[in-house]
């Protein structure tokens, strides 16, 4: 590599690392106040996300009718595709319309928080810091487990979720803390972690084929710098396959989210 293509290569961060996710940006040489922290790319999606998610249900429910306007039809497909795919499905047509709303304020909160990731000029999604996976999944959380203590009491729902139905008593030491850790430790950080993770990966994929691609072009060599192009190609490539994580990512979080709930309304697990 050239003098020139190292220098370009370190203005860009490549290779990629944990710096990329830092972004305070929007402030320069306030790096060190307060300011800097809550005006950041970061902050700028998920505050956009919240305003864009109020402001269209306000927007396509102004004035709702029989017979739907287009903007209430696209209100309304999004949240009967939650409704009947999601949230009935699971936990059936009582309880699947009760939470309904909730699940599918989560899909759309997950699905375009995920989205920023493919944005021009943003191209990263707040999901991609643990901070937000996390919040979801302890939100997610407290809510099965309120659900459960609800149905069952305190101490019936501890039996429902950690006695395992029919297993001999024999064997209640081993299973017991097992089925404890699983369904009521674990299952946040599984969801935060997935989703995270998800997003993480895909964004440093990302810089690393849209980097490299200028760095590859910073080369004296002709051949090298012809390589440039094919790795644009596949940025653009994974930009494509990232759109579809984006949605699969949401859609998971909110069905596993549902299933959690029907077990803790379930009388047996």
């Amino acid at each position: 590599m050239t003098d020139s293509a190292k220098v370009l290569a370190s203005d860009l961060h490549f290779p990629p690392g944990t710096d990329s996710f830092n972004f305070r940006d929007w402030f320069a040489g306030l790096s060190d106040t307060a300011l800097a922290n809550v005006f950041t790319t970061i902050t700028f999606a998920v505050w956009l996300t919240v305003a864009i998610l109020i402001v269209f249900f306000l927007w396509a429910y102004r004035k709702p009718r029989i017979v739907p306007t287009k903007r209430q039809w696209l209100a309304e497909s999004a949240y009967g595709f939650v409704r009947n795919t999601v949230s009935i499905e699971v936990l059936g047509k009582r309880h699947g319309v009760r939470f309904a709303p909730y699940l599918t304020t989560l899909f759309l909160f997950i699905i375009l928080m995920n989205f920023w990731a493919i944005v021009p000029a943003v191209q990263i999604s707040p999901n991609s810091h643990i901070a937000f996976p996390a919040t979801l999944g302890i939100l997610s959380w407290a809510i099965y487990n309120w659900v459960g203590v609800k149905k069952h009491g305190f101490l019936g729902y501890l039996k429902a979720t950690c006695v395992p139905p029919g297993a001999p008593v024999f064997i209640y030491p081993l299973l017991i803390p097992i089925e404890f850790l699983q369904n009521l430790i674990l299952r946040p950080v599984t969801l935060a972690l997935r989703l995270f993770a998800n997003m993480f990966a895909g964004h440093l994929i990302l810089l690393v084929f849209t980097l490299g691609g200028f760095v590859l072009l910073q080369s004296d060599n002709l051949l090298i710098q012809s390589v440039s192009v094919v790795s644009w190609a596949f940025a653009i490539a994974m930009t494509f396959f990232e759109l579809i994580v984006i949605a699969l990512q949401a859609y998971v979080f909110t069905l596993l989210t549902a299933l959690y709930i029907q077990g803790s309304l379930a009388d047996e697990h």
